[in-house]
C-alpha cells in the first residue's frame, strides 16, 4: 500500500497551519509487535549434506527428462487431456510439494519416489553422501535409524582409534547386533561399501565352514581422516523433507469466494471411505441431533478435524481480492500470518485475520484443526485500527491493493 501525503489545499495567510500528530501509543504497540513477528519468522530449512549434491542432481534429472521428454510418442497427450479433465472444476488440482534436492514440484503420491530416484541418481558420483541420505531418508522408524547409525559409528571409531588391530576391520555380517540395528536399515551396505569395505567369505576357526564378513580395504587405513568425517557425516545428516507447496494464487473479487471443491488429496481418507463417513454422518446427524449435548457435539467435531491432513485457506482483502494457499491441517495461525505478510506491497503494517463469522485470530500458535479452518476456510484481512487511525489523522491516504504487484500480475479468476 502505498501512502503519499495529500497536497494541502491553499488556505488564508491569517490562518495557522495545523501541526502532524505523532504516531498514537496504540499505533506504536501494534507497529512494535508486527517488527516482532517478522523477526521471529523461521529460517528456511535444509537437511545437511544436500547442498554439496543438490545443484548437481537438479543437472542430472533435467538432462534425463529432457531425453525422455525426446522420446516420448505423440500419443502422450491423451493422459494429460484425462487428469486435466479429472481436476476440472476443484478449488485447487491437488497437494503438491517440493523437493528439496531438485527444486521440482511433485505431486503428494509422487514426492517418495521423486526424492529416492534423486538420491540414488547421485550414487554413482558421491556414493557416500547417497548412501547416508538413503539411511535417512529411506528408513522411516527414526529410533531404529538412530540406533543403527550409532552402531555403525562405534565400528568407525573402533577403526580409527585403533587402526593396528586387525579385529576391528571385520564386522560379521551374522553377528546378532549387526542384523538387529543394521542389517534391516536401506542403505547401510550400500554405506559399507562406498566407504571402503568389501565382502569377503573367512573360515570359522576350528571348522571347515566360512562366514561373510565385511573386510576394510588395506588402502582405507592410509585415509582414518576420511572415516572420521565419513562418520560426522552419518551423525549429523537428517532426512530429505519435500516441502508443502503452498501454491499461492491471487484471484478477483469473486461472490464464490466462499465456495470450496477440494480434491482426495486433502483427506486421510479414501474416496470410497469418504463417500461412506458422509452418508453415515448425515443418518447419525438425522437421527440424533436433537438428543446430542453441546460436549459431544463438540468432540464429534475434533473427530472431523483429525480426518484432514491439509487445508486451502483463502483471505480476503479489503479491495475484494483473494489470496489462496494449501496449508498443513495442523500447522499454526503463525504460518499464515507470514504466508499474507510475505505477500504484502507493506508488510511492516500491522494487520488482523478475522475468521469466518468475524472472530479475530489472536493465538497464532493454535493449529488450523483447532481452530476449525479445515479443511477449507474462507478468512478477512483488516489492517489493524490504531495504525490506520494514525495514518488518516496524519492527513495520508491509501491508493491501490494492498498486495504486490506481482502477484497483481498473475491475477486470476476465480471460478
Amino acid at each position: 500500500m502505498a501512502a503519499r501525503e495529500r497536497a494541502p489545499k491553499e488556505k488564508p495567510k491569517a490562518a495557522t497551519p495545523k501541526s502532524r500528530q505523532g504516531p498514537t501509543d496504540e499505533a506504536q504497540m501494534a507497529a512494535a509487535a508486527a517488527l516482532a513477528r517478522l523477526e521471529q519468522k523461521p529460517k528456511p530449512w535444509l537437511p545437511s549434506s544436500q547442498d554439496a549434491i543438490k545443484s548437481q542432481v537438479k543437472k542430472e534429472l533435467m538432462a534425463e527428462a529432457a531425453a525422455s521428454e525426446r522420446g516420448l510418442s505423440t500419443d502422450h497427450k491423451g493422459p494429460v487431456s484425462a487428469v486435466e479433465e479429472e481436476t476440472a472444476g476443484l478449488s485447487v488440482s491437488g497437494v503438491y510439494f517440493i523437493c528439496p534436492l531438485t527444486g521440482a514440484t511433485v505431486r503428494k503420491d509422487q514426492k517418495e519416489a521423486h526424492i529416492k530416484e534423486a538420491i540414488l541418481l547421485h550414487s554413482s558420483r558421491d556414493p557416500v553422501a547417497a548412501s547416508i541420505m538413503e539411511i535417512h531418508t529411506f528408513n522411516r522408524d527414526q529410533e531404529k535409524v538412530k540406533l543403527g547409525v550409532e552402531t555403525i559409528a562405534k565400528y568407525l571409531d573402533n577403526i580409527h582409534l585403533h587402526p593396528e588391530e586387525e579385529k576391528y576391520q571385520k564386522i560379521k555380517l551374522q553377528n546378532k547386533v549387526f542384523q538387529e540395528r543394521i542389517n534391516c536399515l536401506e542403505g547401510t551396505h550400500e554405506f559399507f561399501q562406498a566407504i571402503g569395505f568389501e565382502k569377503e567369505m573367512l573360515p570359522v576357526p576350528g571348522q571347515e565352514a566360512t562366514e561373510e564378513y565385511y573386510v576394510l580395504k588395506e588402502e582405507v587405513l592410509t585415509k582414518l581422516e576420511d572415516l572420521k568425517d565419513y562418520k560426522e557425516q552419518l551423525l549429523s545428516c537428517e532426512p530429505v523433507k519435500a516441502q508443502l507447496d503452498r501454491q499461492l494464487c491471487v484471484f478477483k473479487p469473486s461472490p464464490q469466494a466462499a465456495q470450496f471443491e477440494l480434491p482426495h488429496d486433502f483427506y486421510n481418507l479414501t474416496a470410497e471411505e469418504l463417500k461412506r463417513e458422509q452418508r453415515l454422518r448425515t443418518e447419525a446427524v438425522e437421527k440424533a441431533s436433537m438428543l446430542r449435548t453441546k460436549a459431544m457435539r463438540e468432540r464429534e467435531e475434533q473427530r472431523e478435524m483429525r480426518k484432514y491432513n491439509y487445508t486451502l485457506l483463502r483471505v480476503r482483502f479489503p479491495d475484494g481480492y483473494i489470496l489462496q494457499g494449501t496449508f498443513y491441517a495442523r500447522e499454526p495461525v503463525a504460518v499464515l500470518y507470514w504466508f499474507v505478510r510475505e505477500a504484502l506491497r507493506d508488510d511492516w503494517m500491522p494487520f488482523e485475520l478475522l475468521a469466518p463469522g468475524g472472530v479475530k485470530l489472536t493465538d497464532e500458535n493454535l493449529a488450523f484443526n483447532e481452530c476449525g479452518l479445515v479443511p477449507s476456510a474462507l478468512l478477512t484481512f483488516t489492517w489493524d485500527a490504531a495504525v490506520m487511525a494514525d495514518i488518516k489523522a496524519s492527513g495520508e491516504e491509501q491508493k491501490g491493493s494492498p498486495l504486490k504487484p506481482e502477484l497483481l500480475s498473475a491475477v486470476q479468476i476465480l471460478s
